[in-house]
């Protein structure tokens, strides 16, 4: 499975009428970690009369686990909203959270709507796009006289080193699309790549190559 989802976190503000409020959209990787994220902003901003949130988290079995909450905003002004434009964009993997402070002129219901998903598409639209796709980290050793023509390798075969350990052999640990693997392999015993070891250490979600 492959979805769409943020690089780095943004953090945006605008002001309606007096209210202010101040977007924040994180990358996130699991239902605790959204929690988590909603109560570092609730203390963050504890004077704030509103923290309204909307996830999208990819669970088990290729499920997507979503979650609102209008935080005490009049039903259906903030939260859901929210996750309609979080759906309608593709996005996985990211927690909104839109803190209000009230500014004395109520906006009504359509009002509420309009700036909380005012809030989120300018997040949306200041934050970097990637794909993720199905991957795997390995772990690879390499000589040390080895070790520039294999980074030129895995520069030309979309494999991203994430980690060098510079110790009696090179080692490293890679990323790579899950049906990159196939050829990696091949070409490790075909002495095309010059490793001395691989072994796959375990299955993750990775950014996809373009």
């Amino acid at each position: 499975m492959e979805f769409i989802t943020v690089k780095k976190n943004v953090e945006t503000d605008i002001v309606v009428k007096k209210s202010k409020f101040i977007a924040h959209l994180f990358y996130i990787e699991s239902v605790e970690e959204a929690e988590k994220k909603v109560k570092e902003i609730k203390k963050k901003y504890h004077d704030a009369r509103h923290n309204c949130m909307s996830y999208r988290v990819l669970g088990d079995n290729n499920q997507i686990i979503e979650k609102s909450s209008d935080d005490g905003e009049p039903a259906g002004t903030a939260g859901a909203p929210m996750l309609a434009i979080l759906q309608k964009n593709q996005l996985v993997n990211v927690i909104v959270i839109v803190t209000r402070y009230f500014g004395g002129i109520l906006l009504g219901t359509g009002g509420l709507v309009r700036a909380y998903s005012a809030s989120l598409l300018k997040a949306i639209e200041e934050s970097e796009k990637i794909t993720k796709c199905q991957g795997i980290e390995m772990l690879v050793t390499v000589e040390y006289n080895q070790f520039d023509m294999f980074q030129h390798y895995c520069k030309n075969n979309q494999i991203l080193i994430t980690n060098i350990e510079y110790l009696t052999l090179v080692v490293c640990k890679i990323e790579l699309e899950e049906e990159k693997k196939s050829k990696l392999l091949k070409d490790f015993e075909t002495k095309k790549v010059n490793i001395k070891d691989i072994k796959e250490l375990t299955k993750k979600y990775i950014t996809k190559s373009i």
